[in-house]
């Protein structure tokens, strides 16, 4: 049950912030969906690879290479999904920024820890 109530705060969050983020462009509802469930397997299995592959950089940078490899995650989902664009790596890098500050605060209050 948590986890449909993670995909539909990721969905609406997509969808909503594609309307007041220049630069980010979603379709419909279903595209914003769509966005949600291949960001979650996305982050899920490409993730990990990235940061295992990139933990010199990571450390060097103590963290913050992190945000570039989100922004990375977000356009590799643009290049997968045609309802959904970003209009480059800045503006992919604010909305993965905002995403994941929505995603924590909504997930914390909508989201039980059992």
């Amino acid at each position: 049950m948590n986890l449909l109530i993670k995909l539909l705060i990721s969905t609406i969050i997509v969808f909503v912030l594609s309307y007041f983020l220049p630069g980010v462009h979603v379709e419909n509802l279903t595209a914003a969906l769509m966005v949600a469930v291949v960001l979650g397997l996305l982050n899920t299995f490409f993730k990990p690879i990235l940061v295992l592959l990139t933990i010199p950089v990571t450390l060097i940078t103590l963290g913050l290479f992190l945000l570039v490899i989100n922004a990375i995650i977000i356009l590799v989902c643009d290049y997968f999904i045609d309802e959904f664009s970003v209009d480059g790596f800045i503006t992919a890098l604010i909305f993965s920024i905002l995403l994941s500050i929505s995603q924590s605060i909504l997930n914390k209050i909508f989201v039980s820890e059992d």
